[in-house]
């Protein structure tokens, strides 16, 4: 397939921007303007291309990129601007950006300059700069000389990037997953119900004050109190976050706006909580408003581009974009659903929504070689109330609700070396209470019944031992997953590696501790934390798989979790629905006797 380098200039200013606007916000702007365009065949000069849209259209449609793959740095920026502003769809997205990310882990910068720096290639340059605020009629010929030149300097970069990418032995079944999670959003096919938004942007104003009255806040300046504050979270069940103060050295409520914990009960999913913490943080609207309006500001724009980010994560899950987050849309509480319903699919055509069942717990026990929970996810069991029997010394149909609860939640939550004081804490925030005697019984409990998990801990704890004096060790299955201990870190079945860059042992009163160094300073690093870690790539693997055999036949537009969605003829719901589950039932070649399973949702809405 040709190669074609391409690259956009485009109008910003101060106020008229990226830094100031969403993607889709930019680019669907009546202001946004292309000032010019790079284009490179792989063997050929960059060819500078600057004029009216019109002109730029001629070009541009000079080229047949429908027959060809085109490559940019941040493909979503480009591939949008070709999609929906010159109505082009080349036949492969390339992105060096999404190679970058999985190919040098999402710790690093990825910038082009960053990127031309690491690589030893000349310096990105600067013009860009000097094109604010301007208008392509106000430039001058010389201005726009040296922007031509600028522009076909970052596509040079960008070919060298990627050939140098490509050399090393990037994937190229990634390159196809970079492709179709780059058309989610340059290719929308999703439609927003702007009544169903409006109503609900509605009540959940109208509840966001019922709340706060319930909470007894009659002024603000309760919330600000930080005593007061935390009696607030406690009665929803919140532990107050704590952190140590900086002044002082001693313990103190971690409140403030930038503090990682507020961050995530910004998003909490109780809505009591969510409004208490935005209005303490003095923002006008919580999450669930922010995201009704954005959603309602996209509808009356067009279609609902899906911004995911391809390598979002350390283990190489997906991740939300462009200040659009679908990966945690509420599916409990008062706003369950509700956001969901308003994503639709278009006329004549139904969204299948499939999800990968309990993924993460059968790729633990099939990588362990526990072999009994392996049979019985293969069977079809019940292992939540078969652990539930266990923990409770009851027969399986004796098993109660809250029982299998307890035991759903032991699968799920203590295959990567948990201890009873966290269990119960985790227990805790799902609402039911323990004291930590009878977390840590459960948990030993689950040890005991679950050896062979408990063993790959160790294996991975030797893994990390021996990365660090440049060993090998086998962790699970042979021939699944490789230790490298020269990066060092550990080479998934796709051919990307989960990074432990900076790896260091250092001793302290519990022996020896490793850490790595991330982007926000060094991550202890151990054997539960490994197989965590090898765990989620290794399914995000299966999903990815299953994701390209499902968008050979049916179009995949958005992926959340483990789970994918397509939409599809309204006549073939069922044939399709068929093929999408048989996809998502069969393993991967390098994963024989893996038990996966799925469950799906057909309806007109994303929310069914």
């Amino acid at each position: 397939m040709d190669l074609v380098v391409l690259d956009m200039e485009t109008f910003y200013s101060r106020e008229f921007g990226l830094s100031k606007l969403t993607t889709e916000e930019y680019i669907r702007d009546p202001q946004f303007e292309v000032i010019g365009v790079c284009a490179k065949h792989t063997d050929e000069p960059v060819e500078w291309v600057s004029g009216t849209h019109e002109e730029i259209q001629r070009y541009l449609d000079s080229l047949q990129l429908q027959d060809k793959a085109v490559l940019a740095h941040n493909m979503m920026f480009d591939g949008a601007i070709l999609s929906w502003r010159f109505g082009i769809r080349p036949k492969l997205l390339l992105d060096t950006l999404s190679m970058s990310r999985a190919w040098h882990g999402v710790d690093q910068r990825h910038s082009l300059a960053a990127l031309a720096k690491q690589y030893g290639l000349p310096d990105k340059g600067t013009e860009v700069q000097n094109a604010m605020g301007l208008r392509r009629s106000d430039f001058s010929p010389e201005q726009l000389a040296d922007y031509g030149e600028y522009c076909k300097h970052d596509v040079d970069l960008c070919l060298a990037l990627f050939q140098s990418m490509m050399e090393q032995g990037f994937p190229k079944r990634e390159l196809q997953l970079i492709d179709k999670t780059l058309r989610m959003f340059t290719e929308p096919e999703l439609e927003l119900d702007l009544e169903l938004l409006e109503g609900h942007l509605l009540s959940t104003q109208r509840r966001k004050q019922e709340l706060l009255d319930a909470a007894g806040v009659a002024d603000k300046k309760d919330l600000m109190s930080n005593n007061k504050f935390a009696d607030l979270l406690e009665r929803l069940g919140i532990d107050p976050p704590m952190k140590v103060s900086p002044t002082t050295g001693k313990l103190t409520y971690a409140f403030a706006k930038t503090d990682p914990a507020m961050k995530e009960l910004e998003e909490h999913e109780n809505p009591h909580v969510q409004t208490l913490v935005a209005a303490r943080l003095g923002n006008k609207s919580t999450l669930e408003e922010t995201r009704t309006e954005r959603f309602m500001a996209i509808a009356g724009r067009g279609k609902l581009p899906i911004p995911l980010r391809y390598y979002a994560a350390h283990t190489g899950r997906w991740g939300g974009s462009d200040k659009i987050n679908l990966q945690n849309l509420p599916s409990r509480g008062p706003n369950a659903k509700k956001l969901k319903k308003a994503i639709r699919a278009p006329e004549g055509h139904m969204l299948i929504d499939c999800d990968s069942s309990q993924i993460e717990a059968r790729v633990l026990a099939w990588l362990a070689g526990q072999d009994d929970l392996v049979m019985a996810f293969a069977n079809g069991d019940d292992v939540y109330i078969q652990m539930a029997a266990k923990i409770y010394g009851v027969a399986e149909e004796d098993v109660t609700k809250e029982q299998r609860f307890v035991g759903k939640t032991t699968i799920l939550g203590a295959g990567y070396g948990m201890g009873g004081p966290k269990f119960a804490a985790q227990l805790k925030n799902f609402g039911h209470e323990i004291d930590e005697d009878e977390a840590r019984r459960i948990i030993d409990i689950y040890r005991y019944a679950n050896s062979a998990i408990s063993g790959l801990w160790k294996q991975a704890q030797q893994a990390v031992k021996g990365m660090v004096h440049g060993d090998k060790y086998a962790v699970g299955i042979p021939g699944v997953i490789e230790v490298d201990p020269a990066v060092p870190g550990i080479v998934l079945p796709s051919g990307l590696t989960i990074g432990y860059r900076g790896l260091v042992a250092e001793q302290s009163d519990r022996g020896y501790e490793y850490t790595y160094q991330t982007r926000n300073g060094p991550s202890r690093i151990y054997g539960g934390k490994v197989v965590e870690n090898v765990v989620q790539g290794l399914a995000r693997c299966v999903v990815a798989e299953q994701l390209l055999k499902i968008a050979k036949r049916y179009r995949v537009v958005l992926t959340v979790h483990d789970s994918i969605v397509s939409c599809v003829p309204e006549d073939e719901v069922d044939e399709a629905r068929e093929y999408i589950e048989q996809c998502m039932r069969t393993p991967p070649k390098w994963a024989p006797g893996l038990p996966v399973n799925c469950e799906s949702e057909v309806g007109k809405s994303y929310g069914g």
